[in-house]
């Protein structure tokens, strides 16, 4: 399914050469006005290809469009702002109508290790508080590792690590059905896992946080609670 999956995404991405899009943490408020449906689904191929993950670009690049669009992406600029200002350690970078928030490993956890560090925890409770006053969101946590030692202790270890992160933010008062946890192990790298460098930017747990059922239909009446 996959292999006929990349090809129609990328023909789709040749038939819309004037859409762009960034990662960068700036606002999609505006974007997000103009972009209709299909659009993010070209959008969520594009990311899902360079990310390895189809899943994922399936869940960031949903794009509604229009005035509801705009309303969705107005609340996730707030709540990415806030994510950036009061989270340390984290790298926020708003893609569509989702927000994707990135914490380096090494700054959650020890080597070889699925227990946070105090530091962590406490950053991790910040978010929580974030993500407690944006309660019509939706999070999938990813834990990835790079590649050295095996593969079945490299994926065990990345679902502890996720399951570290969600069971923490349950801790902290986020409902247990936003969150969906999942590991990965070393099959999502995002760079070479030949240098040290690169190995330390695939050792990492994602946060992908995306509107809810009840958002969408929020912003479809033209009233969102906040």
């Amino acid at each position: 399914m996959h292999k006929l999956l990349k090809p129609v995404a990328l023909l789709l991405i040749l038939a819309m050469t004037t859409l762009t899009w960034g990662c960068e943490t700036t606002t999609r408020t505006g974007r997000g006005a103009g972009i209709g449906a299909s659009a993010g689904g070209v959008i969520g191929g594009i990311i899902g290809s360079r990310s390895g993950s189809w899943a994922k670009g399936a869940i960031i690049g949903a794009v509604i469009g229009g005035a509801a669009g705009a309303m969705i992406g107005n609340y996730m600029d707030k709540q990415a702002a806030e994510i950036d200002r009061d989270v340390q350690g984290a790298k926020v970078e708003r893609v569509g109508e989702s927000i994707r928030v990135v914490f380096d490993s090494g700054l959650l956890f020890s080597t070889n290790s699925a227990t946070l560090t105090s530091t962590s925890r406490y950053n991790i409770e910040k978010l929580a508080r974030i993500l407690n006053r944006y309660n019509d969101t939706n999070m999938v946590i990813e834990g990835h590792t790079d590649s050295i030692g095996s593969e079945a202790e490299n994926q065990s270890l990345s679902e502890r690590r996720a399951e570290a992160v969600a069971n923490l933010l349950k801790a902290y008062g986020v409902a247990s059905h936003r969150l969906s946890p999942v590991g990965y192990g070393e099959t999502r790298p995002v760079s070479s896992n030949e240098t040290e460098p690169g190995r330390k930017l695939n050792r990492r747990v994602e946060v992908l946080i995306y509107a809810n059922d009840d958002l969408q239909r929020q912003a479809a009446s033209g009233e969102l609670r906040m």
